[in-house]
């Protein structure tokens, strides 16, 4: 393989983007090499760039969500081939451990991503294993591919909640991850999804998304008005994708007996404070929901009757990356998804 000069971006410190220069030489033979088309910047890149993310610390090469074309493959790859257009499940595991010798890849004891270890997707091209690569049908464009990460997110919380026909569930947070929870959480039965966040736009986004209620906490007091909406017994499932301890707090206390919690959001603050009464008076259960597990054939199903495209914002050059990640932190831009394009 002749070598190739690549450009990756790299937050080196807080609010501060630069590009690193490096050549790829040769291919592992279980490797793909993809040229990136269209990579989306992720709340988690916003955390970075505050120098706030609690397992990525500065500098940090960004970029997680992309699609693109498979510009060279290693002598072992046979799942996918060159010139074939691709999106990438971007976490890394160890394919040894107990856990991924059972399948269940995303408990792997070293599970990491490529933001965390190994080189983004803000670049020319990335490297990365066959077995993380999709195609992408043909009614998907790069940009739509680009969002398969994040709704494989919201793909894994929506079925650790183990949503049931006729349910009604809360979400707190309108971002990207939210209203994509809200719309799998239709597509799995769920009726009444009720989405709240500080953002009129975003609410009227997740309306469009398959919520059915959009409250805006800021004007209104969340927990009477769920209570309000569900005959005082609170709601069968929530789930908070914003990270904050006022979110947790608001999940729990909607819960009805015996409902279930799924917290995604990113916690620049870890360590928060609850009412540990409430586990015991109403017998919530309380989970975690990181990455995925065998859930991006399923997002890539859902994603052809998803108008996805309505998340994209903002769409910059690769070369104002700087500029693309000032848009995506400033509240004022109203920006869901800003993608750069090489």
């Amino acid at each position: 393989m002749e070598t190739i000069h690549n450009r990756v971006g790299e937050v080196y410190e807080p609010f501060k983007v630069r590009f690193l220069k490096r050549d790829i030489t040769a291919l592992a033979p279980d490797e793909v090499l993809v040229r990136v088309r269209a990579s989306a910047l992720c709340g988690s890149d916003l955390h970075i760039a505050r120098g706030r993310h609690p397992s990525a610390p500065l500098p940090v090469t960004i970029g997680h969500e992309f699609a693109g074309d498979v510009q060279a493959v290693g002598s072992a790859v046979k799942n996918v081939a060159v010139g074939r257009r691709v999106t990438v499940e971007p976490c890394i595991v160890c394919g040894t451990c107990e856990a991924c010798r059972h399948g269940d890849y995303g408990y792997c004891e070293h599970i990491s991503f490529t933001y965390r270890n190994g080189d983004g997707a803000m670049a020319d091209y990335v490297v990365v294993k066959a077995a993380c690569v999709y195609e992408l049908p043909d009614d998907l464009s790069y940009e739509t591919g680009a969002l398969i990460e994040p709704l494989s997110v919201a793909t894994h919380a929506v079925r650790r909640a183990q949503i049931q026909l006729g349910e009604t569930v809360l979400i707190l947070g309108a971002g990207a991850i939210g209203m994509m929870t809200a719309a799998m959480c239709r597509r799995s039965g769920a009726a009444q999804v009720i989405v709240a966040d500080l953002s009129d736009s975003r609410l009227e986004m997740a309306l469009q998304m398959g919520a059915t209620v959009a409250i805006n906490s800021g004007r209104t007091d969340l927990e009477q008005e769920v209570a309000r909406l569900t005959g005082g017994k609170g709601v069968d499932k929530s789930f908070e994708c914003v990270g904050r301890e006022s979110c947790f707090l608001q999940a729990i206390q909607t819960l009805r007996r015996n409902g279930t919690a799924t917290v995604v959001g990113i916690y620049e603050q870890p360590q928060i404070t609850f009412p540990a009464s409430r586990l015991v008076t109403h017998e919530i259960h309380i989970q975690g929901a990181q990455g995925y597990c065998w859930d991006f054939p399923i997002a890539i199903a859902a994603a052809r009757d998803l108008p996805l495209e309505k998340f994209i914002t903002h769409t910059f050059p690769l070369e104002q990356l700087q500029q693309a990640l000032d848009t995506a932190l400033d509240p004022a831009s109203n920006s869901i998804k800003v993608i750069v394009k090489p």
